[in-house]
């Protein structure tokens, strides 16, 4: 924003002149000699009322909320032609650049594995044409493209679009008249002419018509909810029973939290879910890991320090190694060494705070120390974590193992790592998973209330898993409390922003302030022009982290449950913030002048006025839909971080990777309701400004059309943090709050009209209204009634097509020659023993990889490594091995001789795939070699393979497996098309997968 529009102060002026009183309402701007001579002259005749941003703040866009009181036609017209010219910019810009940078615009043409890869978008066609291939693209590829979240957010977007198309049109083709025509109020001109309060006094029976459309745009509202809500059920539930989704550990485990003592331990859960369909699989119970997580963390942020000390030592000895080849040195032996860089080039920082103070050190020494200390402390074999799990029949087993029994057992395990109040239980059968989260799991209050299915082990907030149920209760009331707190005091830092814009008033009305008039004009100009866009924008980035905060501080043990519960705190911050501050204050405002002239027309005035602040929110619909969509093809933000970071950031084989081939992604808990805000604004002036209708259609189209291509083409949602679309039901109810403030409203604005004789006359309208309240909350009842049970769990009539494990029938748990022996295997493969991770993470100090070469041993690696899902349940500080460090070989072959320093020190590390040319710049051509990627994907549901379920094999010929039933080749399946990226592969060998 330009910074004069920040400047901008709405004063209303009085001049009293005896009885006599006039009002000016001025838009001036602070500093200028206009603004200040009105504020001199102000001396007992001249009252002056300010109306700075800071008392009408619009956290939804960089446009000030004074905007609202002072809008008007004209400015709406500036604001279209204003948008419409940014749109054709950047739109233009954005066709010609886009297949410049595939990078930013098309990166899932590249960059996924390949079954997740799509087609460019307009392929070797004209560059003119992607338009048309953006509409012409079909919305539920985003399901099989970026899961459920992002397909169920489009499909809300082109439900808003369908629900607004014939709303738009009636509206404008009978409410439009019947509000203009032949009927005005005042000065009402232009677009004045179109809002609910341009009805004269003795033409009010035409209010009759506003309530009519209030009635039939809410019913037309409610079938759509209803279709869409059955809609969301039914593709949920075949999203969860999908086999690729199904056999996950994620769709079969249940989180429990609040267990009692009694049940921390396997064999009481095994046998307290043992006739559930399948039984249990597994059991993993979270324990205390005292301060092993800060040691995982430390070998961590070690691991990182070396990747980046041995890549800068690497870059310095190939820099030097040039600059002594351009000038024509020679060097008998061709090539330096590590050790030829001098002591004071090698790599240092400081150990104290942010690496500013403390002891300076050699960064490639300490952190090598620092990695085999962290690694000898997280595989000490005294440190048995999870020694329970192992041990799945209970304490006599254990202590008959441990050959320790009574007291001294039981000391043992007490000075270990003692049991919180909850477990993962990992089922056989998917529906089982479902079923125990529905059923009732103790008999006292607040016991094992807390459950949680659809979990995934990179979605747990591990900290969160041993609260107690109380404890928890009395977090959520604090966390929500704070949230409270927050959206009343929200004004009083925005206040403060607003006084540093307002420098001027405040040294002439504060004596002590003074001395501001002294400073120099560019430095008042900076202070009051500048600094506070910046503190305000800084304010409104940290909004989202504050409230994110208060959710993980209630105690939520999910990611995306964090997400979900950002989603209404952010909501409800910006419905009062954004809209109904901004819509109040706009219309007190504007009747202010009349107010003071005749303070017995507040009704009358108030219906009259309110209506008004409808040209705010008609600019900013526009606004979003022309600028806002046009700035989200573009990516203008993106694509300059993108080669900023290459540039200056891309100095490790990891950093380069993550740049050049990490998935950008949204976070739902703040996209979400900056979209159900303008559906609220949208609703709540359906009727009382018709004009919003056309608009919104249009925002909701284009946002529509920019989310498909988005999710399609550059966005990819980590499935681990996928809830099936749990937002979706959200969004609805957000839905219900806009219907519900415009039935208000509307009530409240029927009541308030007056006619010639200054009586109610619409006051059977307002009543209807009310009724019309009373019918929604009866459908949204009614929707929550029938749809709600079915909103998180599989019925039990889909269980025979659910997901089983193919395992033989279980034993009971008292044969513990079956049950252990099974669950113990289990338990053992998931998460390793102390002795084997550290067998993993430790090359020097295992004989088994003595002698071996450098690709012996990334092959043993790459034999070893496991997804993070194949972990499983267990905290990553008592199961993951060291991160591999990752630096690039090099052309003077010094990589070599610093791979083998660190294999002395017993630190993982690898050069795979990892290069760095004679000028230090490093370049990779392949993952990380402890990333694991997973070609297996969900095929579409409507028109995919029925065998539901296609992996690509990558081997030479990049073979295509039908992998569930067909077990041959064939490009189509039991008679059915396979999906686009299926038909390229060329036809491979006649042969079965076994």
């Amino acid at each position: 924003m330009a910074p004069e529009r920040e400047n901008a102060k709405n004063v209303v002026i009085i001049r009293s002149e005896g009885n006599r009183r006039t009002v000016e309402r001025r838009c001036l701007l602070a500093g200028t000699r206009w603004y200040k001579d009105v504020q001199d002259n102000a001396r007992g005749r001249v009252d002056v009322f300010t109306f700075p941003s800071f008392l009408l703040h619009c956290t939804m866009s960089s446009v000030d909320s004074g905007q609202a009181t002072t809008a008007s036609t004209s400015t709406f017209i500036t604001a279209l032609v204003f948008n419409v010219i940014v749109f054709g910019a950047e739109i233009v810009i954005f066709t010609i650049i886009r297949p410049y940078f595939k990078a930013i615009y098309e990166p899932r043409t590249y960059v996924p594995v390949p079954s997740k890869r799509i087609r460019p978008l307009t392929g070797t066609s004209s560059i003119f044409t992607w338009p048309l291939a953006v509409f012409r693209a079909d919305y539920k590829d985003v399901l099989r493209a970026n899961g459920a979240d992002a397909y169920f957010f489009v499909r809300f977007l082109r439900m808003m679009a369908r629900i607004f198309f014939p709303m738009w049109t009636i509206s404008w083709v009978t409410l439009l008249p019947i509000t203009s025509i032949d009927t005005r109020v005042g000065t009402n001109t232009q677009l004045d002419l179109f809002i609910f309060g341009n009805i004269q006094p003795d033409k009010q029976v035409r209010y009759w018509a506003h309530l009519v459309f209030a009635w039939v745009f809410t019913f037309w509202i409610f079938y759509n909810i209803r279709r869409e809500m059955t809609h969301f059920v039914t593709t949920r539930q075949q999203y969860l029973i999908n086999p690729v989704h199904a056999k996950s550990v994620q769709a079969n485990t249940m989180l429990v939290t609040g267990i009692p003592t009694k049940y921390l331990n396997p064999a009481a859960l095994y046998e307290l879910f043992k006739d559930m369909p399948g039984g249990v699989k597994r059991v993993w119970i979270n324990r205390n890991m005292r301060n092993l997580p800060d040691i995982y963390d430390r070998r961590m942020a070690a691991c990182g320090k070396l990747e980046s000390a041995e890549t800068k030592l690497l870059s310095i000895a190939a820099k030097a190694h040039l600059k002594a080849a351009n000038g024509a040195s020679k060097d008998p032996e061709g090539r330096g060494g590590v050790a030829s860089v001098p002591q004071d080039q090698r790599p240092t920082h400081k150990l104290g705070f942010l690496g500013l103070l403390g002891e300076k050190v050699d960064s490639i020494d300490w952190a090598r120390k620092e990695i085999a200390l962290c690694n000898r402390e997280l595989h000490d074999p005294s440190a048995t974590p999870q020694d329970e799990l192992d041990y799945p029949m209970g304490e006599n087993h254990q202590e008959k193992a441990s050959g320790k029994t009574g007291k001294e057992a039981e000391d043992v395990r007490t000075q270990g790592y003692p049991a919180v109040s909850s477990a993962f239980i990992t089922f056989n059968k998917q529906i089982a998973a479902h079923m125990a989260e529905n059923i009732l799991l103790h008999h006292e209050p607040y016991r094992m209330a807390q459950k949680y299915t659809e979990v995934s082990p990179m979605d747990v907030i591990w900290k969160n898993l041993g609260l107690n149920p109380y404890e928890m209760k009395v977090r959520m009331l604090m966390s929500y409390a704070a949230t409270a707190a927050l959206i009343i005091f929200w004004s009083i830092p925005v206040a403060f922003v607003g006084l540093i814009s307002n420098l001027h008033s405040l040294a002439t009305t504060a004596s002590w302030l003074n001395w501001i008039e002294d400073l120099p004009s560019p430095v008042i100009g900076i202070l009051s022009g500048i600094l506070p866009p910046v503190l305000l924008a800084v304010l409104m980035m940290l909004l989202p982290i504050v409230l994110r905060q208060f959710a993980i501080f209630e105690g939520i043990p999910k990611r995306s449950g964090v997400e979900l519960s950002l989603m209404t705190r952010f909501f409800m911050f910006q419905v009062v913030h954004s809209f109904l501050i901004i819509t109040i204050s706009s219309g007190i405002v504007a009747a202010l002048p009349e107010l003071l002239k005749n303070p017995s027309s507040v009704p009358t005035l108030l219906a009259q006025k309110l209506p008004q602040a409808s040209t705010f929110f008609l600019t900013y619909t526009i606004l979003q839909g022309l600028s806002g969509t046009a700035g989200g093809f573009l990516q203008i933000v993106p694509l300059i971080v993108y080669y900023v970071k290459l540039f200056l950031l891309g100095s490790t084989p990891r950093a380069v990777y993550g740049i050049k081939y990490g998935a950008r992604n949204v976070a739902w808990g703040t996209l979400f309701p900056g979209i159900t805000l303008l559906v609220v604004i949208a609703l709540v002036y359906s009727v009382i400004s018709p004009i919003i209708n056309g608009l919104a259609c249009f925002t909701f189209f284009a946002f529509y059309q920019l989310y498909k291509y988005l999710f399609l083409y550059q966005f990819e949602q980590p499935p681990s943090s996928d809830t099936g679309g749990l937002f979706f039901p959200k969004a609805i109810t957000h839905m219900f709050v806009g219907m519900y403030i415009q039935q208000i409203c509307m009530a409240g604005l029927f009541f308030l009209a007056r006619d010639q004789a200054d009586k109610a006359s619409s006051a059977p309208q307002g009543v209807l209204m009310i009724v019309l309240i009373a019918f929604t909350f009866l459908f949204q009842r009614l929707v929550s009634n029938s749809y709600g049970p079915l909103v998180h769990a599989l019925p039990l009539s889909l269980a025979d097509k659910t997901y089983s494990a193919n395992m033989p029938p279980q034993s009971e748990p008292a044969s513990p020659s079956n049950a252990n022996g099974s669950e113990t295997h289990e338990m053992s493969e998931a998460m390793p023993r102390k002795s084997d991770v550290k067998r993993v993470s430790s090359l020097h100090e295992n004989e088994e990889y003595e002698g071996l070469t450098d690709r012996e041993r990334v092959g043993n690696r790459a034999a070893r490594v496991k997804s993070e899902e194949e972990y499983g349940f267990a905290h990553p500080a008592a199961s993951r091995p060291q991160r591999v460090v990752w630096f690039p070989k090099d052309r003077l072959g010094l990589a070599e001789e610093e791979e083998r320093g660190c294999v002395d020190m017993g630190v993982d590390c690898s050069v795979k795939d990892a290069e760095m040319n004679e000028k230090g710049k490093v370049d990779i051509s392949g993952s990380p070699p402890d990333l694991v990627l997973v070609d297996e994907r969900m095929d579409d549901m409507d028109e995919g393979c029925v065998c539901r379920t296609v992996k690509l094999h990558l081997e030479a010929s990049a073979h295509l497996f039908c992998t569930e039933v067909c077990g041959k080749w064939t490009m189509t399946c039991h008679g059915r098309k396979l999906p686009f990226w299926a038909e390229s592969v060329e036809s491979p060998n006649l042969k079965s997968h076994e």
